[in-house]
C-alpha cells in the first residue's frame, strides 16, 4: 500500500485548482520525496505505482505526463540497489500497460533500464523477455533501423548466454533483414559474432569456423578478441567432419601467420599434416572446449571423439594402401564393428576413396581424397589413377609451400620483392 503522505500529496495535486502548467513542479517534488525513501520504505513500489497512476490520469495531459515519466525512469535507474530498481521498474510497467500506446517512448526507456538491471544480476532470460515487449514497429513513433537491430541483437546475445540458440536465431534472422542498412560497426560485429556462435552451437562447425575466422580480421577489435576468435575458428575446424572441405578449412587456418600464437596450433598442425592423434593430445585439447562441443552424438560418442576418429581414419588412408579391419580398430581404439562402420560411412559419403573386402576383412584405400562434390546421394566421383592423383597432390603441396615462402619474402623484404618481381 502507498505511503499515506504520498497518497495525500497526490490527492491534493489532483484536486488543485492551480493551472495545469504549474502542476508538473508539484509532481516532481513528490517524485523526489518517493525516491528519497527508495531503500528504507517498504511502501516504495506502491507509492511509485500510485504516482505513475496519477500522472497518467485525466488531471495531466499527455504532453505534460511524458517528461515526468522520463524523469521517473531516470530516477529509478539512479537507485543503487538492483533489486529495488527491478521492483520499482516492474511496478511502473504494470501502471503504464493500459496506456502504453500514448507512452511508447517511455515504456521503451523503462524496459531497457529493467533489462540492464536483470543483466547485471545475470538473469539473462528475464532481461530478454523485458526487451521483447518494446514496440519497434509502431505508427506512434519512428524507430531508426540501427536502434531496431541493436535491440534485436541484444536479445539474441542474451539468449545465447543461456544457450537458447532457437530463440537467439529468431532474433538474428530479424536483424539479418536490415543487416546492409546498419551504419554502426559495433552492430555489424555483434551480428557476425552471434551468427558464428549460433552455427557453433548447432554443430555446423565448418560454417562456424569460417565465420569466426572472418571475425578475427576485424580491426575494430583489440588483439585479445581477435586471437580468441581465431582460436574458436581452429576449434570448430578441428571438430568438423573429416573430408575435403575440412582439409581446405584447415589449410586456410594453418597458413594464417597468427595461428602459431594460439594454444590450439599443435592440434591444427597435426590435423593439417594428416598425423595420427594420441589420446593425450586429444585430452589436452578438450580442456578448452565448451559444453556443447563435448555433447554426445547419436552413437554415444562425443563430438570431439567422433571428429578425432574420422581424422585418424583419414590419416590411415594416407599412410596405408590397405589395412585389416582388426588392425584399423586397434589404431582407432575401437572394436572391429565400429571401426568398419566409420570406414563404410566415410566411403559412402565420399570423404575417403576405396573399398571394403568383407571376406578378407580388408579395407583398400584408393588415393588421397575424392575429386568432386557429387550429387544428392553424397557419392563423389573418384579420379582414376592412384599414381596420377598422388602426383597432382604433391605438385599442389609444392606450389602451396612456394606461395607461402614468396608471401613471407614479400612481407619481410618488400623492396627486394618489388625489384625482383617478374611481371
Amino acid at each position: 500500500m502507498a505511503s499515506p503522505d504520498i497518497v495525500q500529496g497526490l490527492q491534493e495535486l489532483e484536486k488543485s485548482s492551480a493551472p495545469q502548467q504549474d502542476r508538473p513542479a508539484g509532481y516532481k517534488k513528490l517524485l523526489d520525496q518517493i525516491l528519497s525513501s527508495a531503500t528504507t520504505s517498504p511502501d516504495f513500489s506502491a507509492s511509485l505505482g500510485a504516482f505513475i497512476d496519477s500522472i497518467l490520469g485525466d488531471n495531466l495531459g499527455i504532453v505534460a505526463a511524458r517528461p515526468l515519466l522520463s524523469t521517473a525512469v531516470d530516477s529509478i535507474r539512479s537507485i543503487p540497489s538492483l533489486e529495488t530498481q527491478i521492483q520499482a521498474g516492474t511496478a511502473a510497467l504494470r501502471s503504464l500497460e493500459p496506456r502504453i500506446v500514448s507512452f511508447e517512448e517511455q515504456d521503451a526507456q523503462l524496459r531497457e533500464m529493467l533489462a540492464d538491471a536483470y543483466q547485471s544480476q545475470e538473469e539473462y532470460i528475464e532481461a530478454a523477455k523485458v526487451l521483447q515487449g518494446i514496440q519497434l514497429e509502431s505508427s506512434q513513433r519512428r524507430v531508426a533501423d540501427d536502434h531496431k537491430v541493436n535491440i534485436w541483437m541484444r536479445i539474441c546475445r542474451l539468449y545465447l548466454e543461456e544457450d537458447d540458440t532457437t530463440s537467439a536465431e529468431s532474433y538474428l534472422n530479424r536483424a539479418k533483414n536490415l543487416r546492409h542498412q546498419i551504419s554502426k560497426p559495433e552492430l555489424t560485429l555483434a551480428f557476425q559474432l552471434s551468427e558464428a556462435r549460433i552455427l557453433d552451437a548447432r554443430r555446423r562447425f565448418l560454417d562456424a569456423s569460417q565465420a569466426y575466422h572472418s571475425f578475427s580480421f576485424s580491426t575494430v577489435l583489440d588483439e585479445e578478441e581477435r586471437t580468441r576468435a581465431l582460436s574458436s575458428a581452429i576449434i570448430c575446424a578441428v571438430l568438423a567432419p573429416a573430408g575435403p572441405q575440412r582439409a581446405r578449412a584447415l589449410a586456410k587456418l594453418y597458413k594464417d601467420e597468427r595461428a602459431p600464437q594460439v594454444a590450439e596450433f599443435g592440434m591444427l598442425e597435426k590435423m593439417f599434416l594428416d598425423r595420427l592423434l594420441t589420446p593425450e593430445e586429444v585430452s589436452r585439447f578438450s580442456e578448452n572446449l565448451q559444453p556443447h562441443q563435448l555433447a554426445k552424438t547419436g552413437d554415444g560418442s562425443t563430438v570431439l571423439a567422433k571428429a578425432v576418429i574420422e581424422h585418424n581414419l583419414l590419416s590411415v588412408s594416407r599412410l596405408y594402401d590397405n589395412i585389416g579391419i582388426d588392425e584399423l580398430a586397434s589404431l582407432l581404439g575401437l572394436d572391429a564393428d565400429k571401426a568398419e562402420g566409420y570406414a563404410s560411412r566415410m566411403l559412402e559419403q565420399g570423404r575417403i576413396a576405396g573399398s571394403i573386402d568383407q571376406i578378407d576383412r580388408l579395407i583398400v584405400f584408393d588415393g588421397l581424397e575424392s575429386s568432386a562434390e557429387g550429387g544428392a546421394s553424397g557419392q563423389k566421383k573418384v579420379v582414376a589413377g592412384k599414381g596420377l592423383r598422388k602426383w597432382d597432390s604433391r605438385v599442389q603441396g609444392v606450389a602451396e609451400e612456394l606461395e607461402r615462402v614468396a608471401s613471407m619474402v614479400q612481407s619481410q623484404y618488400p623492396d627486394f620483392s618489388t625489384d625482383n618481381m617478374v611481371h
